[in-house]
């Protein structure tokens, strides 16, 4: 295995490039964590790529890869991630993984956070580290793969998933969305949005899956509900209702709701609390105002809905992520 870099400040991101690993996925967790700058430009993400004995790999395009290290980097890792390859849907236990694997995985120190995007899941089901886990993987794939591993919950309506040390993203771009929810989660809103727009990517995308997944093309003359999504959180600080959309898109409540969970995925409602939730989050990272003048500007109203939405969400407390993501930040 080549020398790897002696520096241990960093979070170290360890990728394993498994025979057939799709080329974008593979790319994903480089681009992403290799982007995010401290505040005098310090890299605070190492990414290293290495291959269960550190030769080239095929990938599932013409081509092959030349890595510099092998599974042993593994044990170094701060973060694992498993890009998917299109055979992981093959993988129906530990038996049907590549040879080496499982020793491989066996490296990773207690406490690493482990990735899987896409059909990754598949990897890390097959090796037993979901088990008992809320995850989530391409919606094609998902009703197969909870088939085949009945003791993982999945979520196929979400883009990730993170449970603490594991995180597991749906397909190929919403790999993008799982690294900067990382990068967010490690170093706050400020930093992850710094490097979405590097890579001109949304830092939070609306919805889930459910937007994604397979169904007839609406007509093109169907008024869509984009404008009105603009609208809205242009105006979240207001008591916006159901009957206020429907009125800006002109639209009947029941047309309303019926193609805004079409293109959304998610109720009017929910995902207005959705933005809600996150414009708090950034004006409680980025700003000094009250809770009580967060809850305002966010469209909670009070201190009191905002604890209540917050604490739903993400389990904690306005002055608690605050302490968490200032610290950070």
């Amino acid at each position: 295995m080549a020398k790897m870099c002696k520096d241990r400040a960093m979070h170290r991101v360890v990728v394993l490039a498994l025979p057939g690993v799709i080329p974008f996925e593979l790319s994903v967790p480089s681009r992403i964590f290799r982007a995010a700058a401290g505040p005098d430009g310090e890299p605070l993400y190492e990414v290293i790529t290495c291959t269960l004995d550190g030769g080239p790999v095929a990938t599932d395009a013409d081509y092959t890869i030349a890595v510099e290290h092998d599974a042993g980097a593994l044990a170094t890792a701060d973060t694992v991630v498993i890009p998917a390859a299109e055979h992981f849907a093959d993988i129906t236990g530990a038996s049907s993984l590549p040879a080496g694997l499982l020793d491989a995985l066996a490296l990773i120190r207690p406490g690493t956070r482990v990735v899987s995007i896409c059909i990754g899941t598949y990897v890390l089901a097959a090796a037993g580290l979901l088990d008992g886990r809320p995850v989530t993987t391409h919606w094609r794939h998902a009703e197969r793969f909870a088939r085949l591993f009945p003791e993982v919950r999945v979520n196929a309506d979400v883009l990730f998933v993170d449970d603490g040390d594991v995180v597991t993203s749906a397909g190929a771009s919403a790999g993008v969305d799982l690294c900067l929810h990382l990068v967010r989660r490690d170093h706050g809103s400020e930093i992850a949005n710094q490097v979405a727009r590097s890579c001109v990517v949304p830092p939070w995308r609306d919805g889930g899956q459910a937007q994604y997944v397979e169904r007839p093309v609406p007509q093109p003359s169907t008024s869509g509900t984009a404008p009105t999504r603009a609208w809205a959180l242009r105006n979240l600080s207001s008591p916006l209702q159901l009957t206020d959309l429907a009125a800006h898109a002109g639209m009947s409540r029941r047309t309303f709701t019926r193609r805004f969970r079409h293109e959304v995925g998610l109720s009017p409602g929910q995902w207005l609390t959705q933005q809600r939730v996150e414009l708090a989050r950034h004006l409680l990272e980025t700003t000094e105002l009250p809770v009580d003048r967060v809850a305002e500007q966010a469209g909670f109203g009070t201190a009191a809905s905002l604890r209540q939405h917050l604490n739903a969400s993400l389990g904690v407390s306005p002055h608690a992520y605050r302490r968490t993501f200032r610290a950070v930040g």
